[in-house]
């Protein structure tokens, strides 16, 4: 077709936006498809231009509607811990049925061996996908170097930062440059069905080197705490974090102390054609937004 449709799950979460945004700037709004559980939450993509469909990964049948005459199909993963196979289950064989010639997915780097606790929903979805019979592609993300900006606000008014990582090495990127990554493949040929991208960011650095840096933008020294899994865990439920999370965060760090957030391949930059965004450039727009003391 000279004029596909692309489809964008999860589209008014913090990766769907970036991506539905980047994809409307190559393509004509009319060929994307933002899929979304609340339309009201996604007035902004509306906007756009872009077609707005509701897709909840727990209905089937609001799939086989929200997929309905879509070419390209990008799975964002859903952020329900311990449900996430079986709703990408129901959205891949949703794919299948509407004869998607492309499904792309975002999972998690080196998903196959990582030692993530979160990698193994991945590793359920990518055998999903793969014996669906549908051309894929799997965009293997690694860390958002968001996660870690989050903490910004607390780390400059407590002048210390807290984690589980030790000095273990975390090549993250910015969400833009992984939403850029997706929208790469989405507009790329057929040809490159059956590619596994190991995605992460040029630059690495330990959760000391990101404290420091978090003090030197603000201006005031920032120290790293480094903690046992269970304490962090506890630290994270105390700030008023659900258990689910915390523990997926403490396990995460415990894990990037291993190297499972470390990447040297520079997939990433390659796929977008450009370097992908530095770390302290991050950390610089985080303590930007910080209100006035």
């Amino acid at each position: 077709m000279s004029n596909p449709l692309y489809a964008v799950t999860g589209a008014s979460g913090q990766l769907g936006r970036l991506v539905v945004t980047a994809l409307a700037q190559r393509v004509a709004p009319s060929q994307i498809v933002a899929l979304v559980r609340d339309p009201t939450a996604a007035e902004d993509l509306a906007a756009l231009g872009v077609t707005l469909r509701v897709a909840d990964y727990d209905q089937p049948a609001t799939l086989d509607a929200a997929f309905a005459g879509v070419e390209k199909v990008l799975l964002i993963s859903s952020n329900a811990l311990g449900a996430r196979a079986a709703q990408h289950q129901n959205a891949i064989d949703a794919a299948a049925r509407a004869g998607v010639t492309l499904l792309a997915y975002t999972s998690v780097l080196r998903a196959d061996i990582s030692p993530l606790g979160l990698a193994e929903e991945h590793r359920q979805t990518e055998a999903a996908i793969k014996a669906s019979g549908l051309p894929f592609v799997l965009l293997r993300n690694g860390w958002y170097t968001e996660n870690y900006t989050a903490s910004v606000p607390a780390a400059v008014a407590h002048g210390a930062t807290l984690g589980s990582a030790g000095n273990g090495r975390i090549a993250s990127a910015a969400r833009v440059d992984y939403a850029e990554a997706a929208v790469a493949v989405l507009l790329s040929g057929t040809a490159q069905a059956g590619e596994i991208y190991e995605l992460a960011g040029d630059d690495a650095y330990t959760l000391p080197d990101f404290a420091a840096e978090i003090g030197r933008q603000a201006g005031k020294t920032v120290t790293y705490n480094d903690m046992p899994e269970a304490a962090f865990k506890a630290a994270l439920r105390g700030f008023g974090l659900p258990e689910p999370l915390a523990g997926l965060l403490a396990d995460s760090d415990v894990a990037a102390s291993k190297g499972a957030l470390d990447d040297d391949g520079h997939q990433l930059s390659r796929l977008i054609g450009r370097a992908t965004t530095p770390w302290p450039k991050t950390i610089a727009a985080a303590v930007q937004a910080l209100p006035p003391a």
